[in-house]
């Protein structure tokens, strides 16, 4: 490979949660979008500001943008005494009195055991001897009456430590007085806690954007609330890869072009409010594209979008190392298409969490190597790695700390292998498209849209929100709506739009 041009390289890491806060009372019913900003997304910024020359694409879902600087609002009006946390595994943290009921010890004790028993509770010895006793509790929950609310505030502050990013447990003095303490945490303990989770909160945002400003990182957006914009365009585009699929009852989604362009100025609005750009990528919802979608994405100015392999697989079958390393475009759409290497991407996310570091690395870069060999034009081929930027780390030992930071070393090292962002291999190189006359829509999931829509459950929820929709039409078109009224319509609208309620009815 000595005589060639480097092979460029794109890691794009994906964050993402859906919508927890119910928007009439607001508050917040799962806790992952505070406990994964002070996780992953804090240490994925520490990863790429310990090394200057690393690069990669950051997608976030505008939905999650929202809920961030919401949970900074509840917990700094919190401290200065004019607000309540509205999160109740956080407010327990924060809170002198603890639940005294059966049911509420028990919800609280259950809460704090939702973390990765190998590599988050058995790490620390004081959580492991928690968690044992809580195990215990959980199969004799009548004996809940008798648990002192110490060791609630013992486990409530293991759980919070356990869930800090790794990057944070090896710099934070006060982290590190915490878990030399063990035992008997005070109120003064839970409050520090609660004072260095917000100032990670708040950090999150500001940091992405410095890399950015940087160069380092490219920040690309998906649609507001996470739909999957092909089938609020057209249901039938379930059918391209998956033909026997039985649809909904309804059969369209009403007003499905409108709400599409809603969910991506939307997005564009809290994007460029919180990152001060506006992005020039997007990572649709789940990876789902058609040609629909693609042509909504370019007449909104996007230069590129990324889907999964199987989308490519299903459209150009030609499943060379060559073909399936290059920029696309489908029919009239003016945007250039890239496509996840689903195997590279999956060894990351599914198999490497045991491996010892160095070895996973080793391994990592000699597949790159070889695909590198064998694009014989290094400047319209690129491989490009796509995958969950939360939930992987907690699988390997102190949330992926040492693949991360091996990975990146060795490839802003490497000679024949260029870390990169989209934007600007897109820029530096002006790779030559390959032009297919027609997408078949799918999604990153085996490529089709089978996790949203087919089977009956899936469909009675299509059914279920068209309905909805079409209240909501109803009721716009009255004229007895006020402009307040619309708005917290549309918003709640969007959220029942999202992607994941289909994807959790299995």
């Amino acid at each position: 490979m000595s005589d060639k041009r480097p092979m460029s390289v794109v890691l794009m890491w994906h964050m993402h949660q859906p919508e927890y806060r119910n928007l009439r009372t607001s508050m917040v019913h799962l806790p992952w979008t505070y406990l994964h900003a002070i996780k992953d997304y804090v240490d994925m910024a520490a990863h790429l500001e310990a090394l200057p020359q690393a690069r990669a694409v950051v997608n976030f879902a505008p939905i999650l943008l929202e809920q961030i600087e919401d949970y900074i609002g509840q917990v700094s009006g919190y401290l200065e005494g004019h607000g309540a946390i509205r999160d109740p595994v956080l407010a327990c943290l924060a809170e002198p009195a603890l639940p005294g009921d059966q049911k509420a010890r028990l919800h609280l004790v259950q809460d704090c055991l939702r973390a990765n028993r190998d590599h988050m509770i058995n790490r620390f010895e004081p959580y492991r001897r928690l968690a044992a006793m809580a195990d215990w509790y959980e199969e004799h929950p009548q004996s809940l009456i008798y648990a002192s609310n110490q060791f609630l505030a013992d486990l409530l502050v293991w759980y919070h430590l356990s869930w800090m990013a790794e990057s944070v447990q090896r710099s934070d003095a006060r982290i590190a007085r915490l878990r030399d303490k063990a035992i008997n945490f005070s109120l003064h303990d839970r409050r520090e806690l609660l004072e260095i989770i917000l100032e990670l909160l708040r950090s999150v945002i500001p940091r992405y954007r410095a890399l950015a400003e940087r160069g380092q990182v490219e920040l690309c957006m998906s649609p507001y609330a996470h739909p999957i914009i092909p089938l609020l365009l057209d249901m039938e585009s379930a059918h391209d890869a998956l033909p026997e699929a039985p649809l909904p009852v309804s059969g369209h989604y009403p007003g499905g072009e409108a709400r599409a362009q809603w969910h991506i100025e939307q997005g564009l609005a809290t994007f460029e409010r919180a990152f001060g750009r506006r992005p020039v990528g997007i990572w649709p919802s789940e990876g789902g594209i058609s040609e629909p979608a693609l042509a909504l994405f370019a007449e909104n100015d996007f230069r590129w979008v990324a889907s999964g392999g199987g989308v490519l697989h299903n459209s150009h079958q030609d499943d060379s190392v060559a073909c399936s390393h290059r920029v696309y475009r489908f029919g009239d759409a003016a945007i250039d298409c890239v496509f996840r290497d689903d195997g590279l991407s999956d060894l990351i996310g599914f198999n490497y969490s045991d491996w010892i570091a160095e070895d996973a690395v080793g391994n990592l870069v000699g597949h790159m190597e070889n695909i590198a060999a064998l694009c014989p034009d290094r400047d319209d081929c690129l491989i490009t790695i796509i995958l969950d930027g939360e939930n992987a780390w907690e699988y390997y030992p102190e949330n992926g700390f040492h693949f991360l930071s091996a990975l990146y070393k060795r490839l802003a090292g490497h000679p024949h292998l260029q870390l990169t962002t989209l934007k600007q291999f897109l820029q530096a190189k002006t790779p030559r498209a390959v032009h297919v006359d027609r997408l078949v829509s799918g999604s990153w999931v085996y490529g089709t849209f089978s996790t949203w829509i087919g089977e009956a459950d899936k469909n009675r929820a299509w059914d279920l929100l068209v309905e909805a929709k079409q209240r909501f039409d109803e009721q716009l078109a009255s004229g007895k709506l006020s402009a307040d009224t619309i708005a917290a319509a549309e918003r709640q609208l969007a959220i029942c739009e999202g992607s994941d309620w289909f994807w959790w009815f299995g």
